[in-house]
């Protein structure tokens, strides 16, 4: 059983104006860009990954936003299993785009065949997508 003590002083911490001048500004407005990937698994089982090498590239600047975080998949070299004839759904986490993007492309840049690549989504103020992987 958990013991509430009323008699505690608050104490706010000390800020270190040092660090505090250091942040980036820019750091406070970053944002992230959700993409949820759809798959349809048309085989009795299959294996998939994501390699840490796939990026969102604007099309017109080339400018890559980096893959920082997934669900429901695994980073290469491990495997998720997905069970045969079904749909199955990962989401994809990426730093933030430029401003001016209008398209960009999901692109997973691996050095063997068979990474994803979806092209010329269209941006949205979101910054959320569902895209059909093939």
């Amino acid at each position: 059983m958990a013991t509430i003590t009323k008699d505690i002083p608050a104490v706010k911490p000390a800020i270190d104006v040092d660090v505090l001048t250091s942040i980036d500004p820019n750091s406070l407005t970053d944002s992230y860009v959700y993409v949820h990937c759809h798959y349809q698994n048309v085989y009795d089982e299959m294996f998939i990954r994501i390699w840490q090498t796939t990026f969102l590239i604007d099309r017109v600047s080339g400018s890559r936003a980096k893959l920082v975080h997934v669900e429901n998949i695994s980073y290469a070299p491990v495997w998720t299993h997905i069970p045969g004839n079904q749909l199955y759904t990962f989401l994809l986490i990426f730093s933030s785009l430029p401003k001016d993007c209008k398209t960009f492309d999901l692109v997973e840049d691996i050095p063997q065949a068979g990474g994803f690549f979806v092209s010329g989504i269209s941006r949205n103020e979101q910054d959320v997508y569902h895209v059909t992987i093939d």
